[in-house]
C-alpha cells in the first residue's frame, strides 16, 4: 500500500522514530541557515498526515505559499524515493492528506500563545480534530524565548499535541558544555527531543542531541531530497 510504503521511507520516521512524532512531545530541529531544518520539519508533518493525523504549520518567517511549495516538493521526493509509483495514485493520496494540514502565517510581533490556544479551543468546541503536531517555524532563539516556550508547553499538555520548533544556529558559535548549540543550551530542559543538522561531505549529518538513550546517534541525509541514506 502506497501510504505504508511512504511512512516507512519517511526520513522523519527513519531518524526520529514514529513514537517520537506522536502526541505529547516537545522537540526542536536545529541547523544553521539553509541546511534543511524547515524541510525536515515538513517531512515530520507529512509523516503524521500519512498516519491520518492533522497538523498545523506556523511560519514566522516565510509566506504560506512558499511553505506549501515545500510540502509538495517534500511529498514528491518521498514518493520518488520508493521507485515507480502510479502518478494518479500518488496525486489522489496527496489530495486526501493535504487538507489535513493547516498553515498559519504570523510574525514574531503578532504570534502569541493565546492566539494558538484560542484556535485549538475553537476546534475542540466545534468537535473538530485537534492537530497531532504543531510546527513553529522561525522563532528567534537568539533571544530569550523561555516565556513563550513555557506557555506553549502548557498548551502541548492541555491538548495532547506535539510541538516541534526550528532553531537557527550559527557557524561561528562554539557549542555549549553538553555539545549543544547555544540556542538550545539555554532552554534544553524544556525539550524532550532535539536533532542537529550539519553539512558533511556534501551530505547532511543528522545528529540526535536529545532523545534518551538514542542521543548521539548519527544519520546521513541527501540534501537534495532530504531522504535518509
Amino acid at each position: 500500500m502506497l501510504k505504508n510504503d511512504l511512512i516507512q521511507k519517511s526520513p522523519a520516521i527513519v531518524i526520529m522514530g514514529s513514537e517520537n512524532l506522536h502526541q505529547g512531545k516537545f522537540g526542536a530541529v536545529l541547523s544553521r541557515a539553509g541546511v534543511g531544518k524547515t524541510q525536515f520539519l515538513v517531512q515530520m508533518a507529512i509523516s503524521r498526515l500519512l498516519e491520518g493525523e492533522n497538523t498545523v504549520h506556523i511560519s514566522l518567517s516565510d509566506p504560506m505559499d512558499k511553505i506549501n511549495v515545500r510540502y509538495k516538493e517534500a511529498y514528491t521526493s518521498l514518493v520518488d524515493s520508493i521507485g515507480y509509483v502510479d502518478a494518479q495514485k500518488a496525486n489522489r493520496l496527496w489530495e486526501d492528506i493535504a487538507p489535513c494540514k493547516t498553515g498559519i502565517t504570523y510574525n514574531e510581533a503578532t504570534f502569541t500563545s493565546e492566539k494558538l490556544r484560542d484556535y485549538l479551543k475553537t476546534l475542540k468546541k466545534g468537535d473538530l480534530r485537534i492537530p497531532a503536531m504543531v510546527i513553529v517555524d522561525g522563532l528567534d532563539f537568539d533571544t530569550d524565548q523561555s516565556g513563550i516556550l513555557d506557555e506553549l508547553k502548557e498548551i502541548s499538555e492541555e491538548f495532547s499535541t506535539a510541538f516541534w520548533f526550528s532553531m537557527q544556529s550559527h557557524r561561528e558559535e562554539p557549542l555549549g558544555e553538553d555539545g549543544y548549540p547555544k540556542q538550545l543550551e539555554s532552554v534544553k530542559d524544556r525539550f524532550d527531543k532535539a536533532l542537529f543538522l550539519q553539512p558533511k561531505d556534501e551530505k547532511i549529518e543528522a545528529l540526535i542531541l536529545k532523545d534518551g538513550d538514542r542521543a548521539n546517534q548519527k544519520y546521513m541525509i541527501d540534501p537534495a531530497s532530504m531522504m535518509a541514506q
